[in-house]
């Protein structure tokens, strides 16, 4: 499919102004209010749920294999869950995981 410049210019500009609205929803609407408890208890939980949907798709289809499962990353996977779980740590188990995964690709290249 084929956009012209101008289609392109209006898609750039309507997902700007989504984007705008978005975060004046949140900075400019509510601003220095305070949030009640249940939207702060909802809040906290936000990076747990971005940062797996962000990285599964990386996990299971990776570029690098052009898109078949890597039992090598899936092992990596584990290894990164078992510390999260048993430290309760998740940014040492994002360190240890990319570490692993490091270490991993090395020896493959190896």
């Amino acid at each position: 499919m084929s956009y012209s410049a101008l289609q392109i210019w209006a898609i750039i500009l309507v997902t700007g102004i989504g984007t705008w609205a978005i975060r004046f929803s949140f900075l400019g609407l509510i601003g220095r209010r305070p949030l009640p408890d249940w939207a702060l208890r909802h809040l906290r939980y936000t990076p747990v749920a971005v940062i797996p949907g962000l990285m599964a798709p990386l996990v299971v289809f990776p570029p690098e294999t052009d898109g078949e499962t890597d039992p090598a990353r899936l092992a990596v996977v584990a290894l990164t869950v078992a510390v999260g779980v048993w430290t309760r740590n998740a940014v040492l188990a994002m360190i240890v995981g990319g570490l692993a995964l490091m270490l991993v690709t090395m020896a493959r290249a190896l």
